[in-house]
């Protein structure tokens, strides 16, 4: 087996069960330290413990590429494997079914922690159709937002992914179409924090709030009401920002009529987004009822920052399905260029 690919695959599985960030790290830096080399050189490290004074190589990961190495699948991906051949969410398998693509995801363009050709890779691992590339806008800067000439590169590199993967070049995530995209902060003004004619550019938008969460009521809704109205907006993203468990703690939801808010995304023509991130379970059951009543239409997007966490899909689906989301009403279910003629007319 590929000692490179195995590391990763590692990290993968290590992500997708909320393993903590170090031990995700030691796998990924394993992976990159070794990646320059032919495999006729890692192997002849590995056999020698040349290997072991590398740089990013530990015991485990040094033990993980000498199996690797002599052709064996090494024993610590045999037994993730095995694990994670169980569903991560228990309900929402018909809706998870339904799913082609992702609208909402981090590389390490702005607080994600891989390069965009991994979350690429892992999306057509997972049987993604498309995923949209949506890393934080300037704002945001303990995320490391992208200013507009960091987002002017990204669109190469997103056209460069796309084409080598239409090309055939042997990209992991070849039958994945990456879309351009952004999570664009909501400015206290309502503005949205990204050169509009940058936004033009872009097949989704996002459009989040990430300060000042524990505004008035008043306040926030006439902010969520700007962002929501705003031309270039497609899915409206963690409508509360609550945090209901995690490293980062707990945070209450925000305060907002949530019946103008929905009102508006139906009125805009912007979807609700049903955030898949186990920390955030947003929005909560009660709102999602209400933006059904309002006939909003929903995006069970990922959130993912790591490749593993793309699979936090499932969480979304089940919270879905428990109250009764139509799949037709799931936009993430929709074929790409049904999804891309919509967020155009938006």
């Amino acid at each position: 087996m590929d000692a490179v690919a195995a590391l990763n695959e590692i990290a993968f599985w290590l992500e997708r069960g909320r393993a903590a960030t170090f031990k995700v790290q030691a796998f990924r830096k394993a992976a990159a330290a070794i990646s320059p080399l032919p495999p006729e050189e890692v192997a002849e490290r590995a056999r020698t413990g040349r290997l072991k004074s590398m740089k990013g190589i530990g015991d485990r990961t040094y033990q993980v590429i000498q199996q690797a190495v002599g052709g064996g699948v090494p024993d610590y991906l045999a037994d993730l494997r095995e694990k994670g051949a169980q569903p991560l969410a228990t309900g929402g398998a018909a809706i998870r079914n339904e799913l082609r693509g992702d609208l909402h995801s981090h590389s390490d363009w702005s607080d994600g922690g891989s390069p965009i050709e991994l979350m690429v890779a892992a999306a057509g691992v997972l049987g993604r159709e498309y995923l949209a590339l949506t890393d934080h806008s300037s704002n945001l800067t303990i995320a490391n937002g992208l200013s507009p000439e960091r987002l002017t590169r990204q669109l190469d590199v997103v056209a460069e992914i796309n084409a080598d993967g239409q090309s055939g070049s042997g990209n992991p995530g070849s039958r994945v179409r990456l879309l351009t995209g952004i999570e664009v902060d909501i400015l206290e003004s309502g503005e949205l924090d990204q050169d509009p004619g940058l936004l033009d550019r872009l097949d989704i938008v996002v459009a989040s709030v990430h300060s000042k969460l524990r505004a008035d009521r008043k306040t926030m809704t006439r902010r969520m009401l700007g962002g929501i109205q705003a031309r270039h907006t497609n899915v409206l993203g963690h409508c509360t920002g609550r945090l209901v468990e995690g490293s980062r703690g707990t945070r209450p939801p925000s305060e907002f009529d949530a019946k103008e808010v929905f009102a508006a995304c139906a009125e805009y023509n912007v979807a609700v987004e049903i955030n898949s991130r186990p920390e955030r379970q947003d929005p909560p059951d009660a709102l999602i009822q209400l933006a059904l009543e309002a006939g909003c239409l929903f995006s069970i997007d990922s959130d993912a920052h790591a490749p593993g966490q793309l699979d936090f899909l499932q969480y979304g689906a089940e919270r879905a399905a428990r109250n009764e989301v139509p799949a037709e009403r799931i936009i993430t279910t929709w074929p790409v260029d049904r999804l891309l003629d919509w967020a155009a007319a938006t």
